[in-house]
């Protein structure tokens, strides 16, 4: 909420608008770069070269390459309203901005509030003192400024009216002695909160797989290596947030076209992205520093998974059908680097039914967004390759999937390994109708869009597949 709106003095002084952090939640030059390295993530190696020569510099080759839709920018809403009724009651605004000439006019265009809109060149970067002295050579006069951020302090200094959008609380404090000059549209938000729904916590549940060879192979009893399988699960659980960190600041406008995905951190907002930049590298980083407590074997598979998951998010997402299979595959890779963790062999089964399985499930996924796409006036999965059509195929692929892992579970049971691992193995054909019950349901719910686009959120929901998971572990259990 803004404070005080009606006590500001100077009220029709020109007013001069920051964008980034400021008309809108985000900051350009971080989106541009994303956009840049998701396009050709060569780009990497010739960006440090453009930033020798300066940020205005760098700002400037990105903007060349990288174009921007301003329609779909996450803008500060109250603070864009309040604009609309300055402009609407004749005052005069200029949209000034660090970020590249080409985007503030842009963003100046799309909106049509402004009388100018200025940004930075290929020689200055308009931020600061040098966007105060840009002010006074266009005639500010007594101006007002609205921004966000510490280095937005000597401008504040030199202006008449003092707007703040989403500043930090010791920002707000350089001004308190001006307050009737002040006008405050909120403050900034903490930055944990929102990146700890960034880094998904709820879906650390599935590197819970990695304990599945220790309970295949009746070893949970070991503390030894159920730390091992711990620490392993830590490890995956830092690699997979970095991950999906990395995945959201690449996917931004696919996931603002989004139904549910535009309540994303990163994609409403509510998280800077530099937090993103700072955050992932950390984190994957502690997943191979935690996983050095394991054999190297573990620390290849873990590698192996961080290099398919940026695969996917660079390209194999948007190509038919090699989406799905590439998530079936690091399921797979989380069974696998169990067993790397606790040094047994896993068995050929078990990896065909997790493929088969989790196959099945990450198809169920985009059936769920194809059946929810008919509530929509949209043809096609934002930043997938599917389309409504593709509905009945992909429902035929899915189910074969879902029923070939039943059937891999009935070859597992029959198997002279499992025979003499366990001590009433018939027990375990049990398990098969509660398969077929689950998977089944799962493919109902699916294709009557009742279920969630995230199955991972819908197993740890339904309280009917969370006793079907439990009864499954009393006939292991059981059979043991």
């Amino acid at each position: 909420m803004a404070d005080n709106p009606g006590n500001s003095t100077d009220s029709n002084a020109h007013l001069f608008v920051d964008l980034d952090g400021t008309l809108i939640r985000t900051d350009l030059l971080f989106e541009s770069l994303l956009r840049l390295i998701r396009r050709n993530p060569l780009y990497l190696a010739v960006i440090p070269f453009w930033l020798l020569r300066g940020r205005a510099w760098l700002k400037h080759q990105i903007a060349r390459r990288v174009k921007i839709d301003p329609a779909g920018l996450p803008y500060n809403e109250e603070f864009l309203a309040w604009l609309r009724r300055q402009r609407d009651g004749g005052r005069a605004m200029t949209l000034i901005s660090a970020s590249n000439q080409s985007y503030v006019d842009a963003v100046s265009e799309h909106l049509g509030l402004f009388e100018a809109a200025v940004g930075s060149d290929a020689e200055t970067n308009l931020k600061s003192r040098r966007k105060l002295r840009r002010i006074e050579e266009m005639g500010g006069g007594d101006f007002a400024y609205a921004g966000d951020s510490r280095a937005d302090l000597p401008i504040w200094s030199g202006a008449k009216q003092i707007v703040m959008v989403n500043c930090a609380p010791a920002v707000s404090r350089r001004f308190s002695s001006r307050e009737s000059d002040v006008l405050n549209f909120g403050s900034a938000g903490a930055v944990f909160r929102p990146l700890l729904r960034a880094v998904r916590p709820h879906q650390w549940l599935k590197n819970t797989l990695l304990f599945v060879p220790l309970t295949l192979s009746h070893q949970l009893t070991q503390p030894d290596l159920l730390f091992a399988s711990a620490i392993g699960f830590i490890a995956f659980c830092l690699c997979t947030s970095s991950v999906y960190l990395l995945n959201d600041m690449l996917d931004l406008d696919s996931d603002r076209a989004h139904r549910t995905k535009r309540r994303r951190p990163f994609a409403a907002g509510e998280l800077p992205l530099a937090a993103g930049f700072i955050a992932a590298p950390a984190l994957l980083l502690g997943a191979f520093l935690v996983s050095s407590l394991l054999p190297a074997d573990f620390r290849l598979v873990l590698l192996i998974y961080w290099l398919l998951t940026c695969l996917y998010s660079f390209a194999l997402k948007r190509i038919f059908l090699v989406d799905v299979a590439t998530l079936a595959t690091l399921y797979a890779l989380r069974v696998a680097a169990g067993a790397e963790a606790i040094e047994v062999v896993t068995t050929n089964f078990l990896i065909a039914f997790s493929l088969c399985f989790f196959l099945g499930l990450a198809l169920v996924k985009r059936v769920t967004e194809l059946v929810n796409l008919q509530t929509q006036a949209t043809e096609a999965v934002s930043g997938r390759a599917y389309r409504p059509s593709h509905e009945p195929l992909l429902s035929v692929i899915g189910g074969l999937a879902s029923v070939m892992a039943v059937v891999v579970f009935a070859f597992y049971i029959n198997a002279p390994a499992t025979t003499r691992l366990y001590g009433s193995p018939l027990i375990l054909w049990l398990i098969c109708p509660l398969l077929i019950v689950l998977l089944g349901r799962i493919w109902r719910l699916a294709r009557a869009g009742r279920l969630h686009e995230d199955p991972v959120l819908f197993a740890v929901e339904d309280r009917f597949s969370q006793l079907i998971v439990l009864a499954t572990g009393v006939l292991i259990w059981l059979a043991a």
